[in-house]
């Protein structure tokens, strides 16, 4: 069994925000495969279903980004799911906009939705996969840039990237992290501007 959690914020109004850029990428992906999320449990909103040989859980914390560990660390004990059975999907302000990585563990790179998570569940030895939101125009505080929607011009680049995630969940439950990383790691989106 494989479980893909996206980070985000619940509610209406955080809907678009760059923050929620992980919710997007299991949107996307349970739309794709026919997925439907359905259930409520682990403080979660929870959508189950088959991928390949694999039995797949999605989940999108219910609990806001700061605490998403109070919601996965629940989930991982359940399901006694190994860590390397644990894709975790964030935005990355440190990665542009139009590039992901894949990686199979590592910090949360001052991201505190990560930061609950290794700290709920005691390790850093989990995949995640970082969504390049950009860096903030100068002056723009980052806790306030993250809450921001996507701008009108940004929106393509932005559908072209969760198309591309999704791809990078699929190679990651079929083919393992390492294919992925080497598949999604070295090919950005060219940028509107090049």
């Amino acid at each position: 069994m494989k479980v893909v959690v996206g980070l985000g914020n619940p509610g209406k109004e955080y809907e678009r925000d760059r923050h929620n850029i992980g919710f997007m990428v299991v949107d996307a992906f349970a739309r794709k495969h026919g997925f439907e999320f359905r259930r409520r449990k682990f403080r979660s909103t929870l959508a189950e279903g088959r991928f390949g040989p694999e039995k797949l859980l999605l989940s999108k914390p219910l609990t806001f980004m700061n605490l998403s560990g109070e919601a996965v660390a629940p989930l991982v004990a359940f399901y006694k799911l190994p860590s390397e059975s644990l894709l975790v999907v964030a935005d990355d302000l440190d990665i542009p906009l139009g590039e992901i990585r894949l990686r199979p563990k590592g910090g949360s790179g001052g991201h505190n939705g990560l930061k609950s998570i290794i700290d709920h569940l005691g390790t850093r030895e989990f995949p995640r996969l970082r969504i390049g939101i950009g860096r903030p125009p100068a002056g723009v505080d980052p806790a306030d840039y993250v809450l921001q929607p996507f701008s009108p011009e940004e929106i393509p680049v932005v559908e072209l990237v969760v198309e591309r995630a999704v791809g990078a969940i699929e190679t990651w439950i079929l083919r393992g992290i390492e294919t992925a990383m080497n598949e999604f790691n070295r090919k950005p989106i060219a940028r509107q501007d090049d």
